[in-house]
């Protein structure tokens, strides 16, 4: 039976930035999807042009959403996640809605405590202001550089930006930012689940916004979990490194991995 791999994007980012992903996994025989988060339109066009549709909606909301797309489906599904997708995706292995999960530069799920400068920088123009927990934000192209083009040449980063970015609602990151002050938070997932599936954590060496000190945290979560948990690091990659020239070289350790836990 083919295995469907569900792709699910983070902040800023249009689900159409995984087809690169979604062709090489067609070729290698999974089947793929890449839905959108709530309020997404088909195009980066047309989310751009409508950010009124993404606005308020937060990490619940994000799962309810993709969970009812793999309630749909015959058998779990492989989820692949970038970071708030990351978590996204953590989030439904923990529910057993999944196969197995791969979480690239996952955003910080509850009880992760380093909050390491950069971090706060990239996340800033959305949390500097509380109102902004209600609203779409999108960022300009510096502010993008500094969040997910700073191990890519100035050049590439606008590129990226230009061709893949969106507004991104702010309640995500408001939640996540209050994880840990808040006991049902909705950054909470279940690390010790025995009976998940395999795990795969994904960390850049140079990500400003999920800096790997985190990725290296959220690892320890898992600690009182048997489930497979492993991690895999990419020092001269940032934040982009699902979308960049570089992109493939992801996408393959993501492969072999599936390969070797039999996925």
């Amino acid at each position: 039976m083919t295995t469907t791999v569900i792709f699910i994007h983070g902040l800023w980012l249009h689900a159409s930035s995984w087809q690169p992903w979604a062709d090489l996994f067609t070729e290698r025989g999974y089947r793929t999807r890449a839905p959108g988060w709530p309020g997404d339109a088909d195009t980066v066009e047309e989310t751009r042009a409508h950010p009124e549709a993404l606005a308020g909606h937060g990490i619940d909301d994000v799962v309810d959403h993709y969970a009812k797309i793999i309630g749909t489906l015959d058998t779990k599904p492989i989820v692949i996640g970038h970071s708030f997708g990351g978590m996204i995706a953590q989030k439904l292995l923990g529910l057993d809605l999944a196969a197995a999960a791969v979480a690239i530069d996952a955003a910080q799920i509850k009880g992760v405590l380093p909050l390491p400068l950069s971090a706060l920088r990239s996340g800033f123009p959305v949390l500097g202001n509380p109102a902004n927990a209600g609203r779409a934000v999108s960022l300009t192209p510096e502010q993008f550089r500094y969040a997910f083009g700073n191990a890519v040449s100035e050049q590439e980063s606008r590129e990226l930006f230009d061709r893949w970015s969106i507004p991104a609602p702010g309640k995500p990151l408001f939640e996540a930012a209050a994880a840990n002050f808040n006991p049902h938070s909705p950054a909470k997932v279940n690390t010790g689940n025995e009976s998940r599936g395999p795990l795969l954590l994904m960390a850049g060496g140079k990500d400003h916004t999920v800096p790997e000190t985190v990725v290296r945290a959220t690892l320890k979560q898992y600690r009182h979990s048997h489930a497979v948990t492993d991690i895999v690091d990419f020092p001269g990659k940032a934040h982009s490194l699902t979308i960049d020239s570089g992109w493939r070289e992801v996408a393959e350790t993501t492969l072999t991995w599936l390969k070797g836990q039999g996925l």
